[in-house]
């Protein structure tokens, strides 16, 4: 249990939603691509490749469909990336979001999201209804932090400081989540306490552990 926690904070996607890597598998399936061939495409020039552009803004989504079309092309698949976006947007974990409700009346939270100038509102969703329930979540934070509105995306450590920065606490006191190791790493090196999120049982148990909060 970590002594004297200052903040949580919290990845979106695959987090407080079910993992769009779900989506990416049934998609995979139904089309009949080898699987985990669309995490493969975004895996490769990881900083600089049609999924860092748009979660930076760089692209829209019509630049992005032409620019996955080709990556996915070149791998042996032609796949339009407006598949892809169709994918994003996953369904809220009610249990994980009241966990976060009793962390913040505890300690500081804050949302570090890698997102898409796409949909509508930070979740990416197209549907309305699901894009208030995301804003209604998000509005639980004390600070958000969006790539596609900072052009700054995870890994990226100045991030992490950033919402540091915001929050005003020491990231030796915090504990970050997130469903990719990746993302993960630089919060660790700054010193936070990581919890890699593999299913919503898994963060509640994890998270219970590190802060002693009762959900």
């Amino acid at each position: 249990m970590i002594s004297n926690l200052q903040a949580v904070i919290w990845d979106f996607g695959g987090v407080l939603t079910s993992s769009p890597f779900e989506a990416f598998t049934r998609y995979e399936a139904e089309k009949g691509l080898p699987k985990d061939f669309i995490r493969g495409v975004n895996a490769v020039n990881g900083d600089t490749n049609a999924w860092a552009q748009l979660e930076r803004s760089e692209v829209d989504a019509d630049g992005f469909d032409v620019l996955f079309r080709e990556e996915s092309k070149a791998r042996g698949h032609e796949v339009p990336g407006k598949d892809i976006l169709g994918l994003l947007s996953g369904d809220l974990r009610g249990n994980v979001i009241e966990a976060l409700k009793t962390c913040k009346a505890h300690v500081k939270v804050g949302c570090i999201t890698n997102n898409a100038p796409v949909g509508k509102g930070a979740g990416m969703s197209s549907n309305e209804s699901k894009a208030a329930k995301v804003a209604e979540v998000l509005s639980l934070f004390d600070h958000v932090i969006e790539s596609s509105k900072l052009g700054i995306r995870k890994p990226d450590p100045r991030i992490y400081a950033l919402m540091c920065e915001a929050l005003d606490v020491d990231p030796a006191r915090c504990i970050y989540i997130d469903d990719l190791g990746i993302n993960l790493k630089p919060a660790r090196a700054m010193g936070m306490h990581t919890i890699k999120a593999l299913s919503a049982d898994q963060i509640l148990s994890d998270l219970h552990d590190a802060t002693g909060f009762e959900w």
